[in-house]
Protein backbone atom coordinates (compact mmCIF):
# COMPACT_ATOMS: atom_id res chain seq x y z
CA UNK A 1 0.00 0.00 0.00
CA UNK A 2 2.98 2.19 0.18
CA UNK A 3 3.14 2.58 -3.37
CA UNK A 4 0.09 3.82 -3.99
CA UNK A 5 -0.18 7.28 -2.43
CA UNK A 6 -2.32 8.20 -4.95
CA UNK A 7 -5.08 5.98 -4.06
CA UNK A 8 -5.40 7.28 -0.57
CA UNK A 9 -8.81 9.14 -0.51
CA UNK A 10 -10.36 5.99 -2.04
CA UNK A 11 -8.93 3.50 0.29
CA UNK A 12 -10.31 5.40 3.48
CA UNK A 13 -6.88 4.00 4.70
CA UNK A 14 -6.67 6.06 7.96
CA UNK A 15 -3.11 5.21 8.99
CA UNK A 16 -1.14 6.35 6.05
CA UNK A 17 -3.20 9.81 5.80
CA UNK A 18 -3.75 10.66 9.92
CA UNK A 19 -0.17 12.28 10.16
CA UNK A 20 -0.31 14.93 6.98
CA UNK A 21 -4.89 15.75 7.41
CA UNK A 22 -4.19 18.35 10.58
CA UNK A 23 -1.93 21.13 8.85
CA UNK A 24 -2.97 20.80 5.65
CA UNK A 25 -6.26 23.10 5.81
CA UNK A 26 -3.97 25.95 6.53
CA UNK A 27 -0.80 25.15 4.24
CA UNK A 28 -3.88 25.39 1.30
CA UNK A 29 -4.61 28.71 2.96
CA UNK A 30 -1.44 29.69 3.20
CA UNK A 31 -1.04 29.40 -0.46
CA UNK A 32 -4.27 30.42 -1.62
CA UNK A 33 -4.01 33.68 0.24
CA UNK A 34 -0.08 34.05 -1.40
CA UNK A 35 -1.62 33.78 -4.38
CA UNK A 36 -4.25 36.43 -4.04
CA UNK A 37 -2.02 38.82 -2.02
CA UNK A 38 0.04 38.87 -5.39
CA UNK A 39 -3.05 39.54 -8.05
CA UNK A 40 -4.37 41.85 -5.97
CA UNK A 41 -0.99 43.97 -5.36
CA UNK A 42 -1.25 44.17 -8.71
CA UNK A 43 -4.54 46.72 -9.07
CA UNK A 44 -2.96 48.98 -7.09
CA UNK A 45 1.15 48.55 -7.30
CA UNK A 46 1.10 50.77 -10.46
CA UNK A 47 -0.54 54.02 -9.22
CA UNK A 48 2.87 55.15 -7.32
CA UNK A 49 4.98 54.03 -10.60
CA UNK A 50 2.29 56.41 -13.06
CA UNK A 51 4.74 59.15 -13.27
CA UNK A 52 7.97 57.52 -14.23
CA UNK A 53 5.53 55.41 -16.49
CA UNK A 54 4.46 58.58 -18.08
CA UNK A 55 7.79 60.03 -18.56
CA UNK A 56 9.43 56.69 -19.54
CA UNK A 57 6.77 55.70 -22.64
CA UNK A 58 5.22 58.85 -23.52
CA UNK A 59 1.76 58.05 -22.32
CA UNK A 60 -0.99 60.64 -21.78
CA UNK A 61 -3.31 60.85 -19.20
CA UNK A 62 -5.82 58.22 -20.68
CA UNK A 63 -3.15 55.93 -21.76
CA UNK A 64 -2.36 55.77 -18.10
CA UNK A 65 -5.70 55.21 -16.73
CA UNK A 66 -5.85 52.26 -19.34
CA UNK A 67 -2.43 50.98 -17.57
CA UNK A 68 -4.64 50.38 -14.32
CA UNK A 69 -8.21 49.84 -15.99
CA UNK A 70 -7.19 47.19 -18.28
CA UNK A 71 -5.97 44.59 -15.70
CA UNK A 72 -8.55 45.48 -13.69
CA UNK A 73 -11.38 44.98 -16.33
CA UNK A 74 -9.82 41.90 -17.63
CA UNK A 75 -9.54 40.88 -13.95
CA UNK A 76 -13.35 41.11 -13.33
CA UNK A 77 -14.51 40.31 -16.62
CA UNK A 78 -13.15 36.60 -16.70
CA UNK A 79 -13.16 36.21 -13.09
CA UNK A 80 -17.11 34.53 -13.20
CA UNK A 81 -15.66 31.96 -16.24
CA UNK A 82 -12.30 31.43 -13.78
CA UNK A 83 -14.98 30.79 -11.05
CA UNK A 84 -16.87 28.46 -13.08
CA UNK A 85 -13.47 26.69 -14.42
CA UNK A 86 -12.36 26.02 -11.23
CA UNK A 87 -15.39 23.99 -10.35
CA UNK A 88 -15.65 22.41 -13.93
CA UNK A 89 -11.49 21.62 -14.11
CA UNK A 90 -10.31 21.40 -10.93
CA UNK A 91 -9.15 24.32 -8.08
CA UNK A 92 -5.39 23.68 -8.60
CA UNK A 93 -5.42 23.06 -12.44
CA UNK A 94 -7.10 26.70 -12.02
CA UNK A 95 -4.77 28.13 -9.75
CA UNK A 96 -1.36 26.74 -11.62
CA UNK A 97 -2.41 27.82 -15.28
CA UNK A 98 -3.89 31.73 -14.12
CA UNK A 99 -0.77 31.96 -11.95
CA UNK A 100 1.50 30.93 -14.75
CA UNK A 101 -0.62 33.16 -17.36
CA UNK A 102 0.12 36.07 -14.54
CA UNK A 103 3.73 35.55 -14.23
CA UNK A 104 4.52 35.32 -18.34
CA UNK A 105 2.14 38.57 -18.92
CA UNK A 106 4.41 40.11 -15.96
CA UNK A 107 7.35 39.24 -18.01
CA UNK A 108 6.66 40.93 -20.90
CA UNK A 109 5.00 44.28 -19.16
CA UNK A 110 7.98 44.64 -17.65
CA UNK A 111 10.29 44.52 -20.76
CA UNK A 112 7.44 46.41 -22.67
CA UNK A 113 8.92 49.11 -24.88
CA UNK A 114 5.87 51.57 -25.63
CA UNK A 115 2.96 52.07 -23.70
CA UNK A 116 0.89 49.55 -26.09
CA UNK A 117 3.00 46.57 -25.26
CA UNK A 118 2.17 47.69 -21.24
CA UNK A 119 -1.64 47.88 -21.94
CA UNK A 120 -1.61 44.38 -23.39
CA UNK A 121 0.48 42.91 -20.85
CA UNK A 122 -1.49 44.20 -18.42
CA UNK A 123 -4.60 42.95 -19.82
CA UNK A 124 -2.91 39.42 -20.40
CA UNK A 125 -1.84 39.68 -16.16
CA UNK A 126 -6.13 40.29 -15.74
CA UNK A 127 -6.74 37.11 -17.61
CA UNK A 128 -4.26 35.21 -15.25
CA UNK A 129 -5.45 36.66 -12.23
CA UNK A 130 -9.46 36.04 -13.36
CA UNK A 131 -8.49 32.18 -13.34
CA UNK A 132 -6.50 32.76 -10.06
CA UNK A 133 -8.14 34.38 -7.95
CA UNK A 134 -11.69 32.19 -7.70
CA UNK A 135 -9.44 29.05 -7.03
CA UNK A 136 -8.22 31.08 -3.72
CA UNK A 137 -11.38 31.53 -2.50
CA UNK A 138 -12.73 28.60 -3.21
CA UNK A 139 -9.97 26.58 -2.41
CA UNK A 140 -9.88 27.78 1.41
CA UNK A 141 -13.40 27.06 1.84
CA UNK A 142 -13.49 23.60 0.40
CA UNK A 143 -10.10 22.99 2.79
CA UNK A 144 -11.68 24.43 6.20
CA UNK A 145 -15.00 22.96 7.22
CA UNK A 146 -18.23 25.38 7.85
CA UNK A 147 -18.14 27.26 11.00
CA UNK A 148 -15.97 29.51 13.23
CA UNK A 149 -12.51 28.08 11.56
CA UNK A 150 -14.16 28.80 7.91
CA UNK A 151 -15.35 32.16 8.89
CA UNK A 152 -11.50 32.77 10.19
CA UNK A 153 -9.93 31.46 7.25
CA UNK A 154 -12.32 33.90 5.25
CA UNK A 155 -11.09 36.33 7.54
CA UNK A 156 -7.34 35.92 6.78
CA UNK A 157 -8.09 35.32 2.96
CA UNK A 158 -9.87 38.61 3.16
CA UNK A 159 -7.16 40.38 5.21
CA UNK A 160 -4.37 39.19 2.79
CA UNK A 161 -6.23 40.18 0.08
CA UNK A 162 -6.87 43.66 1.37
CA UNK A 163 -3.23 43.97 2.45
CA UNK A 164 -1.99 43.32 -1.14
CA UNK A 165 -4.32 45.82 -2.10
CA UNK A 166 -3.03 48.44 0.34
CA UNK A 167 0.44 47.61 0.17
CA UNK A 168 0.61 48.26 -3.19
CA UNK A 169 1.40 51.91 -2.79
CA UNK A 170 4.46 51.12 -0.48
CA UNK A 171 5.54 48.12 -2.95
CA UNK A 172 6.07 50.35 -5.59
CA UNK A 173 7.34 53.29 -3.90
CA UNK A 174 10.41 51.18 -3.15
CA UNK A 175 10.67 49.74 -6.31
CA UNK A 176 10.50 52.55 -8.27
CA UNK A 177 12.67 54.90 -5.83
CA UNK A 178 15.44 51.91 -5.82
CA UNK A 179 14.91 50.16 -9.32
CA UNK A 180 12.50 52.21 -11.90
CA UNK A 181 8.73 51.72 -12.64
CA UNK A 182 9.53 48.33 -14.64
CA UNK A 183 10.52 46.07 -11.54
CA UNK A 184 6.99 46.85 -10.19
CA UNK A 185 6.38 44.29 -12.44
CA UNK A 186 9.23 42.23 -12.87
CA UNK A 187 9.01 41.80 -9.17
CA UNK A 188 5.75 39.51 -9.69
CA UNK A 189 7.78 36.50 -11.42
CA UNK A 190 10.47 35.41 -8.56
CA UNK A 191 7.27 35.46 -6.45
CA UNK A 192 4.86 33.63 -8.91
CA UNK A 193 7.36 31.08 -9.49
CA UNK A 194 7.82 30.52 -5.87
CA UNK A 195 3.95 30.26 -5.44
CA UNK A 196 3.44 28.10 -8.20
CA UNK A 197 6.12 25.79 -6.69
CA UNK A 198 4.40 25.40 -3.21
CA UNK A 199 0.94 25.25 -5.14
CA UNK A 200 1.75 22.25 -7.27
CA UNK A 201 3.60 20.58 -4.10
CA UNK A 202 0.82 21.41 -1.50
CA UNK A 203 -2.45 21.38 -3.23
CA UNK A 204 -4.45 18.36 -4.09
CA UNK A 205 -6.95 18.09 -7.20
CA UNK A 206 -10.72 18.91 -6.76
CA UNK A 207 -13.58 20.14 -8.57
CA UNK A 208 -17.08 20.03 -8.08
CA UNK A 209 -18.94 19.56 -11.14
CA UNK A 210 -17.02 18.12 -13.92
CA UNK A 211 -19.59 17.31 -16.44
CA UNK A 212 -20.55 20.85 -17.97
CA UNK A 213 -18.96 23.29 -20.30
CA UNK A 214 -17.41 26.79 -19.55
CA UNK A 215 -19.54 29.70 -21.01
CA UNK A 216 -16.94 31.80 -23.22
CA UNK A 217 -19.62 33.23 -25.13
CA UNK A 218 -21.34 34.66 -21.87
CA UNK A 219 -17.73 35.54 -20.80
CA UNK A 220 -16.41 37.37 -23.91
CA UNK A 221 -20.20 39.89 -23.59
CA UNK A 222 -19.36 40.59 -20.03
CA UNK A 223 -16.00 40.90 -20.24
CA UNK A 224 -16.84 43.25 -23.42
CA UNK A 225 -19.83 44.95 -22.01
CA UNK A 226 -17.63 45.68 -18.98
CA UNK A 227 -14.76 47.17 -20.89
CA UNK A 228 -16.50 49.47 -23.21
CA UNK A 229 -18.68 50.94 -20.48
CA UNK A 230 -15.93 51.67 -18.62
CA UNK A 231 -13.99 53.19 -21.50
CA UNK A 232 -17.35 55.34 -21.96
CA UNK A 233 -17.11 57.09 -18.44
CA UNK A 234 -13.24 57.29 -19.18
CA UNK A 235 -14.19 59.50 -22.11
CA UNK A 236 -16.32 61.72 -20.49
CA UNK A 237 -13.23 63.77 -18.86
CA UNK A 238 -12.00 64.44 -22.47
CA UNK A 239 -15.25 64.83 -24.45
CA UNK A 240 -18.38 65.09 -22.17
CA UNK A 241 -21.19 63.35 -21.07
CA UNK A 242 -23.62 64.17 -24.04
CA UNK A 243 -20.69 63.85 -27.06
CA UNK A 244 -21.03 61.07 -29.63
CA UNK A 245 -17.45 59.87 -28.51
CA UNK A 246 -18.65 59.24 -25.25
CA UNK A 247 -22.45 57.97 -26.12
CA UNK A 248 -21.38 55.57 -28.12
CA UNK A 249 -19.28 53.55 -26.20
CA UNK A 250 -21.70 54.30 -23.07
CA UNK A 251 -24.45 52.73 -24.74
CA UNK A 252 -22.81 50.04 -26.79
CA UNK A 253 -21.60 48.63 -22.78
CA UNK A 254 -24.97 48.30 -21.81
CA UNK A 255 -26.19 46.59 -24.93
CA UNK A 256 -23.74 43.95 -24.96
CA UNK A 257 -24.46 43.62 -21.16
CA UNK A 258 -28.20 43.10 -21.61
CA UNK A 259 -27.58 40.72 -24.45
CA UNK A 260 -25.09 38.93 -21.78
CA UNK A 261 -28.12 38.75 -19.88
CA UNK A 262 -30.48 37.71 -22.49
CA UNK A 263 -27.95 34.64 -23.70
CA UNK A 264 -27.40 33.74 -20.09
CA UNK A 265 -31.43 33.33 -20.12
CA UNK A 266 -31.34 30.72 -22.88
CA UNK A 267 -28.12 28.51 -22.61
CA UNK A 268 -28.30 25.05 -20.77
CA UNK A 269 -25.09 25.55 -19.24
CA UNK A 270 -24.58 29.68 -18.22
CA UNK A 271 -21.97 31.36 -16.95
CA UNK A 272 -24.36 33.02 -14.19
CA UNK A 273 -27.42 31.17 -13.47
CA UNK A 274 -29.21 33.75 -12.80
CA UNK A 275 -30.91 32.13 -10.34
CA UNK A 276 -28.67 32.69 -8.01
CA UNK A 277 -29.53 36.19 -7.09
CA UNK A 278 -32.35 35.03 -5.69
CA UNK A 279 -30.52 34.28 -3.04
CA UNK A 280 -30.39 37.51 -1.06
CA UNK A 281 -27.18 37.26 0.84
CA UNK A 282 -25.68 36.48 -2.32
CA UNK A 283 -27.06 39.54 -4.24
CA UNK A 284 -27.07 42.45 -1.67
CA UNK A 285 -23.33 41.29 -0.60
CA UNK A 286 -22.50 41.50 -3.75
CA UNK A 287 -23.88 44.90 -4.56
CA UNK A 288 -22.01 45.98 -1.13
CA UNK A 289 -18.99 44.23 -2.65
CA UNK A 290 -18.97 46.31 -5.14
CA UNK A 291 -19.79 49.67 -3.58
CA UNK A 292 -16.81 49.43 -1.68
CA UNK A 293 -14.32 48.07 -3.83
CA UNK A 294 -15.57 51.93 -6.39
CA UNK A 295 -14.32 53.22 -3.09
CA UNK A 296 -11.75 51.56 -1.46
CA UNK A 297 -9.76 50.78 -4.80
CA UNK A 298 -10.05 54.32 -5.81
CA UNK A 299 -8.89 55.70 -2.40
CA UNK A 300 -5.29 54.32 -2.83
CA UNK A 301 -5.44 55.94 -6.51
CA UNK A 302 -6.44 59.33 -5.31
CA UNK A 303 -3.76 59.36 -1.88
CA UNK A 304 -0.83 58.38 -4.07
CA UNK A 305 -1.32 61.07 -6.43
CA UNK A 306 -2.45 63.54 -3.72
CA UNK A 307 1.07 62.64 -1.61
CA UNK A 308 2.98 63.15 -4.48
CA UNK A 309 1.63 66.03 -6.43
CA UNK A 310 0.63 67.94 -3.73
CA UNK A 311 2.17 67.56 -0.77
CA UNK A 312 4.94 66.42 -3.18
CA UNK A 313 6.33 62.73 -1.19
CA UNK A 314 8.88 60.83 -3.41
CA UNK A 315 7.15 57.47 -4.29
CA UNK A 316 9.33 55.54 -1.26
CA UNK A 317 7.32 58.55 0.97
CA UNK A 318 4.11 58.24 -0.19
CA UNK A 319 4.36 54.66 -0.23
CA UNK A 320 5.36 54.91 3.51
CA UNK A 321 2.87 57.11 4.25
CA UNK A 322 -0.27 54.68 3.65
CA UNK A 323 1.81 51.88 5.69
CA UNK A 324 -0.58 52.47 8.68
CA UNK A 325 -3.96 52.64 6.34
CA UNK A 326 -2.44 48.94 5.74
CA UNK A 327 -1.85 47.56 8.53
CA UNK A 328 -5.56 49.35 9.35
CA UNK A 329 -7.76 47.17 7.18
CA UNK A 330 -5.65 44.15 7.88
CA UNK A 331 -6.18 44.79 11.17
CA UNK A 332 -10.35 45.07 10.64
CA UNK A 333 -10.14 42.44 8.51
CA UNK A 334 -8.79 39.67 11.17
CA UNK A 335 -10.66 41.00 13.98
CA UNK A 336 -14.07 41.18 12.30
CA UNK A 337 -14.26 36.82 12.54
CA UNK A 338 -14.39 37.95 16.22
CA UNK A 339 -17.20 40.76 16.24
CA UNK A 340 -19.10 38.60 14.25
CA UNK A 341 -19.41 36.06 16.89
CA UNK A 342 -20.76 39.15 19.02
CA UNK A 343 -23.19 41.66 16.64
CA UNK A 344 -23.66 39.29 13.66
CA UNK A 345 -22.34 39.32 10.22
CA UNK A 346 -25.07 41.59 9.10
CA UNK A 347 -24.43 44.15 11.41
CA UNK A 348 -20.87 44.38 11.23
CA UNK A 349 -21.27 45.03 7.78
CA UNK A 350 -23.10 48.17 7.78
CA UNK A 351 -21.01 49.35 10.78
CA UNK A 352 -17.31 48.77 8.99
CA UNK A 353 -19.32 50.72 5.82
CA UNK A 354 -20.36 53.41 7.74
CA UNK A 355 -17.03 54.04 9.73
CA UNK A 356 -15.04 53.78 6.49
CA UNK A 357 -17.48 56.45 5.07
CA UNK A 358 -16.83 58.63 8.32
CA UNK A 359 -12.91 58.34 6.85
CA UNK A 360 -13.75 59.57 3.05
CA UNK A 361 -15.70 62.46 4.99
CA UNK A 362 -12.76 63.22 6.97
CA UNK A 363 -10.14 62.49 3.98
CA UNK A 364 -12.61 65.30 2.00
CA UNK A 365 -11.25 68.21 4.00
CA UNK A 366 -7.81 67.81 3.15
CA UNK A 367 -6.05 71.18 1.28
CA UNK A 368 -2.91 72.06 -0.48
CA UNK A 369 -0.88 72.18 2.51
CA UNK A 370 -2.16 69.61 4.76
CA UNK A 371 -0.19 67.57 7.66
CA UNK A 372 0.72 63.60 7.57
CA UNK A 373 -1.43 63.45 10.53
CA UNK A 374 -4.74 64.93 9.96
CA UNK A 375 -4.56 64.16 5.59
CA UNK A 376 -3.23 60.78 5.47
CA UNK A 377 -2.93 58.98 8.99
CA UNK A 378 -6.41 59.95 10.74
CA UNK A 379 -8.80 59.45 7.62
CA UNK A 380 -6.76 56.77 6.10
CA UNK A 381 -6.87 54.36 9.32
CA UNK A 382 -10.76 54.96 9.42
CA UNK A 383 -11.03 54.06 5.56
CA UNK A 384 -9.18 51.08 5.30
CA UNK A 385 -10.39 50.13 8.84
CA UNK A 386 -14.29 50.24 8.34
CA UNK A 387 -13.26 48.47 4.75
CA UNK A 388 -11.48 45.79 6.73
CA UNK A 389 -14.50 45.28 8.85
CA UNK A 390 -17.40 45.28 6.34
CA UNK A 391 -15.27 42.73 3.48
CA UNK A 392 -15.09 39.67 5.76
CA UNK A 393 -18.54 39.80 6.85
CA UNK A 394 -19.52 40.34 3.34
CA UNK A 395 -17.74 37.50 1.78
CA UNK A 396 -18.70 34.88 4.52
CA UNK A 397 -22.68 35.86 4.17
CA UNK A 398 -21.92 35.92 -0.10
CA UNK A 399 -20.56 32.22 0.01
CA UNK A 400 -21.43 30.60 2.97
CA UNK A 401 -25.03 29.74 1.20
CA UNK A 402 -23.56 28.62 -2.24
CA UNK A 403 -23.73 24.70 -3.22
CA UNK A 404 -21.08 22.87 -3.83
CA UNK A 405 -21.50 22.99 -7.43
CA UNK A 406 -21.75 26.70 -7.21
CA UNK A 407 -18.93 27.25 -4.77
CA UNK A 408 -16.43 28.45 -7.72
CA UNK A 409 -19.20 30.38 -8.91
CA UNK A 410 -19.75 32.39 -6.00
CA UNK A 411 -16.28 32.75 -5.43
CA UNK A 412 -15.86 34.38 -8.47
CA UNK A 413 -19.10 36.47 -8.08
CA UNK A 414 -17.89 38.02 -4.93
CA UNK A 415 -14.12 38.83 -6.59
CA UNK A 416 -15.77 39.79 -9.58
CA UNK A 417 -17.99 43.13 -7.68
CA UNK A 418 -15.15 43.95 -5.73
CA UNK A 419 -12.98 44.21 -8.73
CA UNK A 420 -15.15 45.24 -11.56
CA UNK A 421 -16.52 48.00 -8.75
CA UNK A 422 -12.96 49.28 -7.98
CA UNK A 423 -12.48 49.46 -12.05
CA UNK A 424 -15.84 51.35 -13.19
CA UNK A 425 -15.02 53.57 -9.65
CA UNK A 426 -11.72 54.43 -10.52
CA UNK A 427 -13.19 55.52 -14.14
CA UNK A 428 -16.14 57.23 -12.56
CA UNK A 429 -14.34 58.93 -9.50
CA UNK A 430 -11.16 59.82 -11.80
CA UNK A 431 -13.90 61.89 -14.28
CA UNK A 432 -15.69 63.40 -11.08
CA UNK A 433 -12.37 64.63 -9.96
CA UNK A 434 -11.07 66.13 -13.27
CA UNK A 435 -14.88 68.04 -13.68
CA UNK A 436 -14.41 70.15 -10.57
CA UNK A 437 -12.98 73.72 -11.63
CA UNK A 438 -9.16 74.10 -11.38
CA UNK A 439 -9.40 77.45 -10.59
CA UNK A 440 -7.79 80.81 -12.67
CA UNK A 441 -4.16 80.11 -14.54
CA UNK A 442 -0.84 80.47 -12.51
CA UNK A 443 -2.86 78.94 -9.54
CA UNK A 444 -0.57 76.83 -7.95
CA UNK A 445 -0.67 72.64 -8.75
CA UNK A 446 -1.52 71.64 -5.38
CA UNK A 447 -4.68 73.95 -5.37
CA UNK A 448 -5.70 73.55 -8.28
CA UNK A 449 -5.59 69.38 -8.14
CA UNK A 450 -7.31 69.45 -4.25
CA UNK A 451 -10.89 70.58 -4.65
CA UNK A 452 -11.43 67.37 -7.41
CA UNK A 453 -9.84 65.12 -5.14
CA UNK A 454 -12.06 66.33 -2.51
CA UNK A 455 -15.10 66.04 -4.54
CA UNK A 456 -14.10 62.24 -5.40
CA UNK A 457 -13.60 61.62 -1.82
CA UNK A 458 -17.12 63.01 -0.78
CA UNK A 459 -18.76 60.78 -3.85
CA UNK A 460 -17.24 57.72 -2.11
CA UNK A 461 -18.91 58.30 1.10
CA UNK A 462 -22.12 58.70 -0.49
CA UNK A 463 -21.53 55.65 -2.10
CA UNK A 464 -20.55 53.27 1.71
CA UNK A 465 -23.70 55.67 2.72
CA UNK A 466 -25.90 53.72 0.47
CA UNK A 467 -24.15 50.64 0.59
CA UNK A 468 -24.61 50.42 4.27
CA UNK A 469 -28.60 51.49 3.98
CA UNK A 470 -28.86 48.58 1.68
CA UNK A 471 -27.14 46.17 3.35
CA UNK A 472 -29.53 47.32 6.33
CA UNK A 473 -32.13 46.22 4.68
CA UNK A 474 -31.22 43.87 1.68
CA UNK A 475 -28.98 41.20 4.64
CA UNK A 476 -31.49 38.77 5.43
CA UNK A 477 -31.11 38.52 9.45
CA UNK A 478 -31.56 35.49 9.89
CA UNK A 479 -28.10 33.68 7.80
CA UNK A 480 -25.45 36.10 10.40
CA UNK A 481 -27.07 33.40 12.92
CA UNK A 482 -25.76 30.25 10.68
CA UNK A 483 -22.86 31.47 9.78
CA UNK A 484 -21.86 31.60 13.23
CA UNK A 485 -22.39 28.64 14.87
CA UNK A 486 -19.17 26.87 15.18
Amino acid sequence: MTRMPQTDSATGTATTRSPIRAPRPWLVVLVACAGQFLVVLDVSVMNVALPSMKADLGLGTLGLQWVLNAYSIAFAGFMLLGGRAADLYGRKTMFLAGLGLFTAASVVGGLAPEGAHLIAARAAQGLGAAALSPATLTLVTAAVPAGAARTRAIGTWTAVGAAGGAAGGFVGGVLVDLLNWRWVLLVNVPLGVLILAAAALGLREGRADAGRRPDLPGAVLVTAGLATLAYGIVRTELSGWTSAATLLPLLGGLALLAVFVAVERRTKEPLVPLGIFRNRAVSAANTGMMLGGASSFAMWFFMTVYAQNVLGYTPLQAGLALVPSSLAVLVGSKTAPRLMAVTGARNLAVAGLLVAAAGFVWQSTMTADGTFLTTILGPGLLMMGGIGLATTPLATLATSGAAPGDAGLVSGLVNTSRTMGGALGLAVLTTVAASVPTGALGTPDGDRLVPGYAMAFRVSAALLVTAAALMAVWLPRPVHRTVQKP
